[in-house]
């Protein structure tokens, strides 16, 4: 094992963003003070782990000695994902085709971040326009897992997850299309929520199309500082379509009806630590005095087809028409070749995408029934457990890279096209100590349940901690 993080006992200590946060209100360290422990953190990280794309610290160090916070989060360091618009930082999106002008404007879900109080000092790294599973490049270096730098970080919100997992923050901006939260929050042992469709600003890229598969959240180490950022972006924006999370202050009361799914949508057994984390989480949630009853994985083999042409239609898009979708700038003699060879499957394709939205929304509905009878919906969050760099690299061969991504991210995509909340949570590891994510999710809207569950699970197994391992 190879494990490299940066906690220490600077001003950030262990602390997660919700404690730093008062230590900054109590006048135990300042916004300034937080900002220098992170920033030497992040250098002694980021020549190994690669996680940052736009270091942005001098604006940061003015910001933090000039400009007042406001927020549960005030003057806490942090990144925000290089495929959201942040005034002064180029929207890079992982690709060397995009245009390297700063963005003139911040994109509406940036006005929720910062708004918590954040002090963004960078944009952390993604794979190219966030359209597989792994945090890697056709022209850089990869972004290497904390926990052991032999494998994936996982993606597309990879860098986000290794500086939180690292300790170089407390909480990090992430987006989910497919899974692009979650996936890099289980590689890493991470918090990884993605809210339902519409409680969050959604992503510019993609709330338009006919189905946004898209939204935005964060990363975290605590559920707590989950539970705070969604808390102070309804008070903010209260979601006009959602019923409201209200305050959740812990675990709830109520025991819950689960059902398990432990097969993946393209069929097959898990692997054994995939297996053994869902099995435990299963012991104690009963332990606690929930139901647990297995059912058959609630989409059929159709929607893993329907996903990947609609996948496509994103590829498509950028890069046929990236003068238009990304901006005049874009360079498509730079677009790499996985991102390419999606595109070119959806070309081939094309004549199926009306059938494949109303299948989509048709699977939608079918999954979504199954909360006529259950409260949760509980599997693993991934399909195996984190692969080595390079298993998944965008310079392998198309056909047996995407064979990968679809045995890997077997779970994931159906909450992102029915739009309902979920979480990974790190609750299992492999025999090596690599972290094991479960992934529990809720009706659309019903967060409540979902966080009080995870303050139950958080409170009855704490999580793994990186400074722990050995």
């Amino acid at each position: 094992m190879k494990h490299v993080h940066a906690f220490g006992d600077d001003c950030l200590g262990e602390l997660d963003a919700v404690g730093l946060a008062k230590q900054i209100a109590d006048g135990e360290t300042t916004a300034s003070e937080a900002l220098e422990a992170s920033l030497a953190r992040l250098d002694r990280i980021e020549p190994t782990l690669s996680a940052v794309a736009i270091d942005d610290r001098e604006r940061a160090r003015e910001r933090a000695a000039t400009s007042p916070f406001s927020g549960p989060f005030a003057g806490v360091p942090t990144v925000i994902k290089n495929n959201t618009a942040f005034a002064g930082i180029a929207t890079r999106s992982g690709s060397a085709a995009t245009p390297a002008s700063a963005a003139q404007a911040d994109e509406p879900f940036t006005g929720e971040f910062v708004g918590t109080g954040l002090n963004v000092f960078g944009a952390s790294t993604m794979p190219a326009f966030g359209l597989t599973a792994t945090t890697e490049f056709v022209d850089r270096d990869p972004t290497r897992n904390p926990w052991d730098t032999d494998f994936s970080a996982g993606a597309s919100s990879g860098g986000s997850a290794v500086l939180v997992a690292a300790g170089v923050v407390p909480i990090a901006h992430g987006n989910d299309g497919g899974g692009s939260l979650r996936i890099p929050a289980a590689a890493c042992g991470l918090v990884g929520v993605k809210p339902s469709r519409g409680r969050t600003a959604p992503a510019e890229l993609t709330k338009n199309l006919p189905i946004d598969l898209v939204s935005n959240g964060v990363m975290t180490r605590t559920v707590r500082d989950s539970v705070a950022f969604l808390a102070d972006v309804e008070r903010r924006h209260p979601a006009s379509k959602l019923k409201p999370i209200g305050a959740v202050e812990g675990p709830g009361d109520k025991r819950l009806k689960i059902a398990l799914v432990n097969t993946p949508i393209t069929g097959g057994l898990l692997d054994r630590p995939t297996d053994s984390a869902l099995m435990e989480t299963v012991d104690l949630l009963e332990s606690l005095g929930h139901r647990v009853n297995t059912v058959p994985l609630p989409v059929d083999r159709s929607f893993v087809d329907q996903f990947i042409d609609y996948w496509g239609l994103l590829a498509f898009g950028i890069d046929r028409l990236g003068k238009v979708s990304v901006g005049k700038g874009f360079d498509r003699s730079q677009v790499d070749s996985f991102t390419r060879g999606l595109s070119n499957t959806f070309l081939r394709h094309f004549y199926r995408l009306p059938g494949d939205v109303l299948g989509l929304k048709r699977g939608s509905r079918i999954f979504r029934a199954i909360f006529d009878e259950f409260d949760v919906v509980l599997s693993p969050t991934l399909g195996h457990v984190t692969p080595r760099i390079g298993d998944l690299a965008p310079t392998g061969d198309f056909d047996e890279i995407l064979d990968g991504l679809i045995r890997y991210v077997s779970f994931t995509p159906a909450n992102n096209v029915s739009g309902t909340p979920a979480v990974s949570l790190p609750l299992g590891s492999t025999p090596d100590g690599l972290p094991v994510g479960v992934h529990l999710c809720t009706d659309l809207g019903d967060e409540r349940t979902l966080l009080e569950l995870s303050y139950e699970l958080e409170a009855a197994r704490p999580f793994a901690r990186i400074q722990d391992a050995v």
